[in-house]
């Protein structure tokens, strides 16, 4: 059974429970990051003559918001120091498979299934990341170009993305100030890891913990692949130090699934912070507004990638000449706060998205916005874990 039934289906017995002090559950729903600070506000401060008022309308926007966030506020429903303050929730059978319906007529198949096949199903579910490291983590910085002029700050990007990815348990290699046929040389050594000598050709090197350093062992695909692309760009492409383009197509097309790819199967992930054009984008005021929720032996070749661009096509992407880019700086501080808790990437870059657009480039609010775009064909859930020497 899925959380959103979970609730449902525990609706008015959750409520009751919670009315002893629904302030506490809505400053521990917020704490979460479950609901956003507009939303705490319009909850607060709604006018209901009686608190259980106020308890249903934050049950029915968790419900709204989906099977993520159902799931984890029935988690947060089962810590110790929530039950203490309502003691009633320990009545409440809030875990999945406590929940399975008896149906009338008990086929041998549903009598059959125990919570270890339940637990296998969720499992099944996930990408599992069982090599160590995890796998590898690419970063193509361009900093200086032909023409004269500097990205400064993208090196405070590839540091934070460095430690990041290192703290997530993938060997974190770094290529500096590639031409476009450099690029599309090395994102494909990087594909096949056919010709590794070819990596002290890229002047390639390896995050040690604290700097950059020459890597020591053979590089090797692990069950998960990170590509981050720190350069200038346009529409669909990124550019090389020499100013010319490379699709951002081309490069995910070197990662297609084939029959040789010890790739195939795994996540691949990329990350471009380059612009997308020139234009700026402009924020306008906007209602919060509501809405109701609406096996093969074979794998499409384009599956299990996710590309998150910086920006949407025909802006730009902004980037602090001291502090780094917007784009990059949100993905790192919103990796370390919740891959603890077990949340999905794509869960993640939805709270990126929301950081990044929260952001302003000029004192003028709204005439300087940015907002990223994220496209995945995933077919399973990328969770991500800390991984302590």
């Amino acid at each position: 059974m899925s959380a959103r039934d979970t609730m449902k289906r525990n609706k008015t017995a959750i409520q009751t429970a919670l009315s002893g002090d629904y302030r506490l559950i809505l400053n521990k729903v917020q704490e979460n990051n479950l609901i956003t600070t507009r939303e705490y506000n319009n909850l607060k401060s709604i006018n209901k003559q009686d608190v259980e008022g106020h308890v249903v309308e934050l049950v029915d926007k968790i419900m709204n918001k989906g099977e993520d966030t159902c799931e984890a506020f029935l988690d947060l429903l089962q810590t110790d120091e929530v039950q203490a303050t309502y003691p009633e929730l320990r009545n409440i059978h809030l875990n999945d498979t406590m929940l399975l319906p008896t149906p009338v007529q008990v086929s041998s198949v549903h009598s059959d299934l125990l919570p270890q096949e339940s637990k296998r199903r969720k499992m099944d579910d996930l990408y599992q990341l069982n090599s160590k490291p995890v796998g590898l983590c690419v970063i193509i910085n361009n900093e200086s170009f032909m023409d004269g002029t500097l990205r400064s700050g993208t090196d405070k990007d590839a540091q934070s993305l460095a430690e990041v990815f290192s703290w997530l348990g993938f060997r974190v290699l770094m290529v500096k100030d590639q031409t476009k046929d450099q690029m599309d040389r090395v994102l494909a050594c990087f594909a096949s890891l056919s010709d590794l000598a070819q990596l002290q050709e890229f002047g390639a090197q390896e995050w040690s913990g604290s700097r950059f350093t020459d890597p020591q062992q053979d590089v090797k695909h692990g069950d998960a692949f990170i590509c981050c692309v720190l350069t200038h760009g346009r529409k669909g492409v990124v550019l090389g130090t020499d100013l010319n383009p490379l699709p951002i197509k081309q490069i995910t097309t070197m990662f297609k699934a084939t029959e040789q790819s010890a790739l195939s199967g795994k996540p691949k992930v990329f990350l471009i912070q380059a612009c997308q054009g020139s234009q700026k984008q402009h924020g306008v005021f906007v209602h919060d507004l509501e809405a109701d929720e609406p096996l093969s032996s074979f794998i499409p070749e384009d599956a299990d990638l996710l590309v998150a661009v910086a920006t949407v096509e025909d802006h730009a992407a902004f980037r602090h000449k001291v502090e780094g880019s917007w784009f990059v700086q949100t993905v790192c501080e919103q990796l370390k706060e919740r891959c603890p808790r077990g949340e999905d990437v794509t869960t993640i870059l939805h709270h990126v998205n929301y950081g990044v657009g929260l952001r302003e480039a000029s004192t003028q609010h709204g005439a300087g916005k940015q907002i990223p775009e994220v496209r995945f064909t995933l077919r399973k859930r990328l969770v991500l874990s800390p991984h302590h020497e």
